[in-house]
């Protein structure tokens, strides 16, 4: 029945059937070959799939990044970031990581982050002279942030499908968002140094304070939601309630939001929601009908007859994701291969929290590995450069990702420090 339902589901993604769609149909056709269940379980395991509280937290989520958007948040985080940094060699370039690290910790979302930074930084690095291909390349990577950097949806959904706590996720990997941050920004300053990309005129200790002063609100947001969840005052996605709120709130504030804008956030955030709860709901049929069969349990006595131990498996569970993330949309992979990879790496002694940072950093690579990542697309459309020399341009930034896979791999506690410092999350 497993042989089916790859084979189905291959074929209808080489015919250009959408993943969530491939998945549903291999599964279903999977039952009803089976004999097993009556087809009646295809809508009730897709519904108890979407039946989980902290899954209420993803569309708020994803609301509050768009009202973000919307009520000019960006323009602020990119004016802080510039007066901190944009006076260094590189400066814009670096400005674009700083700035995409802020909007990240509002956002939540990779391409997002992508787009508002980018429609503000690209066109500024373009009239200075950069490069256009290491600037698209640049904004991308420095979009990834988006799903590392929390709240992060990614992390959200391998909670709930690992059972693990989301605030213990959001903490987790705050550390090697940092990491991740420091590595791109070194990176940055590298190649400009290399090509001569000068800086911005430097800014006076009253001009970073202005700039920080109508900043502070939209960096307050993070610190509400991290520090609500682990103070005990509300769960993850009473966090996301609250933080949709404060987005409109901060909104009014600024006197940003029109009722246009409005509505389009409100019109994004559905799709977008949408289109990720059927990826969900499709996913939770696959994980349903593979731990009827016994498939994870199989792989867990395979690769304990290999004898891969830890380091084997986490050099194969690398290699997988990175090569999943090249071909399948961040939060299916994780709801496909949690169910399967997870029960291995908790028999080979890995912590599950750990285990799925490992997760989301590899995904984070294919949002601008092609040719499915996501960032290369937006970023190919702000910058104006075809998708050939955009991919290409990419390459040296992988060397980088590559590092920090390597580093939140190997050292267990880049991870599990800040979580077992505050004692877990809600």
């Amino acid at each position: 029945m497993m042989i089916l339902l790859v084979v189905i589901a291959l074929v209808l993604l080489g015919i250009g059937v959408p993943i969530a769609v491939a998945i549903a149909l291999g599964t279903t056709a999977a039952i009803g070959a089976s004999g097993v269940f009556g087809l009646q379980v295809v809508p009730q395991q897709m519904f108890n799939a979407l039946n989980s509280f902290p899954l209420m937290a993803i569309p708020f989520f994803i609301l509050a990044g768009h009202l973000m958007q919307a009520g000019g948040i960006s323009e602020r985080l990119v004016r802080f970031g510039n007066a901190l940094i944009g006076h260094r060699t590189g400066g814009l370039a670096m400005t674009a990581v700083i700035a995409s690290m802020f909007f990240a910790a509002i956002s939540g979302s990779g391409a997002a982050t992508v787009a508002a930074i980018g429609a503000i930084l690209v066109p500024a690095m373009l009239a200075k002279g950069y490069d256009r291909g290491f600037t698209g390349a640049n904004q991308a990577v420095a979009g990834s942030l988006g799903v590392i950097i929390p709240p992060s949806i990614p992390l959200i959904l391998y909670a709930v499908a690992a059972n693990v706590s989301a605030g213990d996720m959001f903490i987790a990997s705050i550390l090697p968002g940092l990491v991740l941050t420091t590595s791109l920004l070194l990176f940055a300053y590298a190649v400009s140094k290399k090509r001569g990309y000068v800086g911005t005129a430097k800014t006076t200790a009253g001009e970073v304070f202005t700039s920080f002063r109508k900043s502070i609100l939209a960096l307050l947001m993070p610190v509400i939601v991290l520090g609500g969840i682990y103070g005990g005052i509300f769960t993850p996605t009473e966090a996301a309630v609250v933080a949709v709120f404060y987005a409109a709130a901060l909104g009014a504030v600024y006197r940003q939001i029109t009722p246009r804008k409005l509505m389009k956030a409100l019109t994004d955030s559905a799709v977008t929601s949408g289109t990720i709860m059927v990826i969900i709901s499709t996913a939770g049929l696959f994980a349903f009908f593979i731990n009827v069969l016994g498939f994870p349990t199989q792989v867990v006595e395979t690769l304990t007859a290999m004898n891969l131990g830890v380091i084997g498996f986490l050099i194969m569970a690398n290699l997988l994701l990175l090569v999943a993330g090249m071909f399948i949309e961040a939060a299916a992979a994780i709801l496909i291969f949690v169910p399967i990879l997870l029960p291995m790496a908790t028999a080979v002694g890995i912590d599950p929290v750990h285990f799925g940072v490992i997760m989301v950093v590899n995904l984070a690579v294919g949002l601008v590995t092609p040719p499915v990542g996501l960032n290369l697309f937006v970023a190919s459309d702000i910058a104006r450069v075809n998708l050939m020399t955009l991919s290409k341009a990419v390459v040296p930034f992988l060397g980088v990702l590559a590092l920090n896979i390597v580093l939140v791999t190997a050292l267990p506690q880049l991870s599990l420090w800040l979580p077992g410092m505050l004692g877990g999350g809600g």
